[in-house]
């Protein structure tokens, strides 16, 4: 019994990581796009930029209907059929004949594989090692980060940008063979089989809070990396370089939190991750040179990715599946507050001190959200315990 367990719990593993890898390429790849639909089909930065945030509101709108179909569909089917539309909305993005046109695809092909991913959160907080399941979520998209940002400018440098929307046409068709790892009725049996969690509203707003803040945090800082990198004197060369060891710095910090998975110190490695942040922020502070630089970009990397999983495992204990699905939408909502918070910080000041000084700030906020999520998360698991000791029956006089 243990061994079909753990069988079905490692299908379960490898339906995230294969599904959230390539799913969210398409944000991932964003940069490469950006210059060829630029360059190839003449759109103007303001039809760009207007593309990449339909794709991001889409992927991240997904989540509210998701209130409604959750616990309700079969995850097996919905999964098939959101592949399915968006490998067929990438080959129609590589046909599309006019901006509209492709407008309208890719705000279709965002929102079903935001809807796969709204299941993907869901089922990590089900798994029998949440800290696990969020880690080969954030391994898996670091890991195809780090391959797009060094092969994807040497394979696509001198094709068309439909090679591109092809490519991801092709990893999303591969992908329906990870559907055969689930058995379609995890999240309907979860809602059957167990109680709803029953999460006070404090602690489900802080839980959201926390996770907000960091992707706000994250988002700014991480932008505007290169940039606070070529305003200290380094060459734009330079520092896309540093920035890519930085992201491999990453992916193997996550790896690490996904081996270590479940652990009773999970809190405090949240806690630490945020303090480690705080200190590479404050590294960039100032002309910083390339030591510094680097010191700065490898541990800001290294710690986010490093508590991010164990975040999102705590933040799924206070409301289970639901909250997991709501955090899709914040998530969504802090990528696309952290750059253009920052950047408007950045233009109205003419430097990046006020922006790195806020982004501390709100990483205080993500810290402080954090601790009441750990105080409900450690009462409510209290309280469970005292429950399932309690006798039961009659008791013997």
């Amino acid at each position: 019994m243990s061994s079909n367990t753990d069988t079905a719990e490692r299908r379960i593993y490898i339906y995230i990581a294969a599904i959230s890898a390539v799913l969210n390429a398409v944000l991932l790849v964003a940069p490469v796009l950006a210059s060829k639909l630029s360059a190839q089909l003449g759109l103007e930065p303001a039809q760009v930029g207007l593309i990449a945030s339909v794709e991001l509101g889409c992927f991240s709108l997904a989540t509210v209907p998701a209130f409604l179909w959750l616990r309700r569909v079969n995850i097996r089917t919905l999964t098939f059929w959101c592949l399915a539309v968006v490998a067929a909305g990438n080959v129609a993005s590589a046909v599309a004949g006019s901006f509209a046109m492709l407008l309208g695809i890719r705000a279709l092909t965002s929102f079903a594989a935001g809807s796969v991913i709204v299941v993907i959160l869901s089922l990590s907080a089900k798994a029998a090692n949440p800290s696990r399941a969020y880690g080969l979520f954030v391994v898996s998209q670091l890991a195809m980060g780090a391959v797009i940002l060094f092969l994807f400018p040497l394979i696509y440098a001198q094709r068309p940008v439909a090679a591109v929307y092809l490519t991801l046409a092709v990893l999303a068709t591969l992908c329906l063979g990870c559907i055969a790892c689930v058995k379609g009725d995890e999240l309907q049996a979860a809602a059957s089989d167990q109680p709803a969690a029953r999460a006070r509203l404090l602690p489900l707003g802080c839980a959201l809070l926390a996770v907000l803040c960091f992707y706000v945090a994250l988002g700014g800082v991480w932008t505007f990396m290169a940039q606070i990198a070529i305003g200290s004197g380094i060459t734009l060369d330079s520092a896309s370089s540093l920035i890519g060891i930085a992201t491999i710095f990453g992916v193997l910090s996550s790896l690490s939190s996904t081996l270590v998975g479940e652990h009773r110190f999970g809190k405090y490695f949240v806690l630490a991750g945020f303090a480690v942040m705080a200190v590479s922020i404050a590294c960039l502070f100032g002309t910083p040179g390339l030591l510094r630089f680097v010191a700065a970009a490898v541990l800001f990397k290294i710690a986010w990715s490093w508590l991010l999983p164990f975040l999102l495992a705590e933040v799924s204990r206070v409301g289970g599946a639901q909250v997991m699905n709501a955090a899709n939408l914040v998530i969504g909502g802090g990528l696309a507050i952290g750059p253009l918070l920052a950047g408007s910080l950045i233009q109205a000041t003419g430097g990046f001190a006020t922006m790195l000084g806020v982004a501390l700030v709100i990483l205080g906020v993500a810290v402080i959200s954090s601790v009441v999520v750990f105080r409900a998360s450690d009462a409510r698991a209290a309280a469970l315990e005292e429950s399932e000791s309690r006798p039961v029956g009659p008791m013997a006089s």
